[in-house]
């Protein structure tokens, strides 16, 4: 998800119907400028090189979203939310509608990942490592991340883990308990909200983890885009 201001005026985007690398293409009306949704910024027009504004997004299930914001607003798609069309493309092996640009064998290319971008260096975490290894103490460029997955849910997401200047070191604090799940640091004993990133209790008491650069994708993606990608295996 991004920013729509740009330089204090607000934008508004289309698709344009063309794609790089399978990803989608937007545009904006205001200058016709063409928008990678990969790249996250204008690759031809008047705005070309202009980075978009990332705000970070938690793709979890509804049940868990509205138990953390119970006063939120939602798109009304009369219905549509039933059915997922893209179901039979999740299970086929085709890799977009282009097919794929670069051929990394070290995972299926249909795999799911959960790719993290430390100021242009990346790191690809496979969800099915993530199930046995939930709370996940890694670096990513010598950036030390929090990774965090509930496999109930299927919810993946990184933190930066460091406040201050001090390196913070997570575990569970008990069992899961979907998103009043806990978190706790082993150099202050604070508690922490692993759906949220906030602490809770202790000295810690009322700071926020920073969410990193991350999203889910399929491997084949992620590579194209990240040739060079490191790889987490356990």
């Amino acid at each position: 998800m991004y920013g729509r201001e740009i330089d204090g005026e607000v934008h508004t985007f289309g698709v344009s119907g063309k794609l790089i690398m399978n990803a989608l293409v937007m545009y904006d009306h205001q200058t016709r400028t063409l928008w990678s949704q990969f790249l996250r910024k204008g690759v031809k027009g008047p705005m070309t090189g202009t980075e978009l504004e990332v705000l970070p997004v938690t793709q979890t299930i509804w049940s868990s979203w509205v138990e953390l914001h119970p006063d939120t607003l939602v798109l009304d798609k009369r219905g549509s939310y039933q059915r997922d069309t893209y179901d039979g493309y999740y299970s086929g092996g085709s890799a977009g509608v282009i097919g794929e640009s670069y051929s990394d064998k070290r995972l299926a290319r249909k795999e799911l990942v959960l790719g993290v971008d430390a100021n242009g260096d990346t790191k690809a975490y496979p969800l099915r490592r993530l199930q046995e290894m939930p709370v996940l103490n890694d670096s990513v460029a010598g950036n030390g991340v929090l990774v965090f997955f509930d496999p109930a849910t299927g919810t993946a997401l990184v933190y930066e883990r460091s406040i201050d200047g001090t390196r913070l070191t997570f575990r569970l604090d008990g069992e899961p308990q979907g998103v009043q799940t806990l978190l706790v640091d082993d150099e202050t004993g604070s508690k922490w909200l692993a759906f949220t990133g906030r602490a809770v209790e202790g000295e810690m008491k009322g700071q926020t983890l920073r969410r990193a650069l991350s999203h889910l994708s399929f491997w084949f993606s992620w590579t194209d885009w990240n040739p060079d990608t490191e790889l987490f295996m356990g």
